[in-house]
């Protein structure tokens, strides 16, 4: 027995305000997330790119084309209702956050990441005020918790679009300082993706390219990216 899927069954997706912000309908009716909850989106060109991925639909809706309807989804029915937890979990990165944890060799290695990461805890000082401290090797040590402090209230700060976006930028760096310098536009998404994977881009200097493992994080690319400009339209002019 074949697996039913929805088809399109509206013929324009259109953005409309609504209580709230912005929604999108099909031929009238409101978008509803899978909870049933009313999408509702914090800025007229969010609402527009989610309009746009209904629109670009076909006969057969492919939800895995939709990006920015899945972050909107999340940020209403998952990350609105648990706001808290998840600003703790991403805030807990700056704790082992990818920045801190440098080699002791090769000396090669060790230079790239001062050169490329000791500049971003830099940014992270002047931005908020505290710099977490790198360390040798991988065995966790933890950081000032005054610093742990004050970078949680700015993770708790942000909305619940904003901290949906916020998810992906640091949970797929490994940085709490790289989501906030991706978020704040600090340098380009690419720049900031490839500081984040300097370890993996050593590794395959010296050894060579895994295509497998590469075409993994190219997908992973893609979702960080994704998330970045979900972010700044969360800020976009209404």
């Amino acid at each position: 027995m074949s697996e039913w899927k929805a088809k399109r069954f509206w013929k324009e997706a259109a953005v409309e305000d609504a209580d709230g912000g912005f929604t999108v309908k099909l031929d009238g009716r409101p978008v509803k997330t899978p909870a049933k909850r009313a999408l509702i989106l914090p800025t007229r060109p969010m609402a527009e790119v989610v309009a746009a991925e209904w629109d670009a639909q076909e006969d057969e809706i492919k939800p895995h084309l939709m990006p920015a309807t899945r972050t909107a989804n999340a940020a209403i029915d998952k990350v609105a209702t648990q706001h808290a937890e998840v600003a703790d979990m991403l805030a807990a990165y700056g704790d082992s956050d990818l920045l801190c944890y440098r080699a002791d060799r090769p000396e090669g290695l060790v230079a790239r990441q001062a050169e490329q990461w000791d500049p971003m805890l830099e940014w992270g000082a002047e931005e908020f005020g505290v710099r977490l401290e790198p360390r040798t090797g991988v065995i966790h040590a933890p950081q000032h918790p005054d610093a742990l402090k004050k970078l949680s209230a700015q993770t708790h700060a942000l909305s619940a679009f904003e901290l949906a976006a916020f998810h992906d930028l640091v949970s797929l760096s490994g940085s709490l300082i790289l989501g906030f310098a991706a978020a704040a536009k600090a340098r380009p998404l690419d720049e900031l993706w490839d500081i984040s994977r300097l370890d993996e881009i050593w590794q395959a200097e010296q050894w060579g390219r895994d295509e497998e493992a590469e075409a993994m994080v190219a997908i992973k690319k893609t979702s960080f990216l994704h998330a970045g400009h979900m972010f700044t339209l969360c800020c976009a002019d209404h």
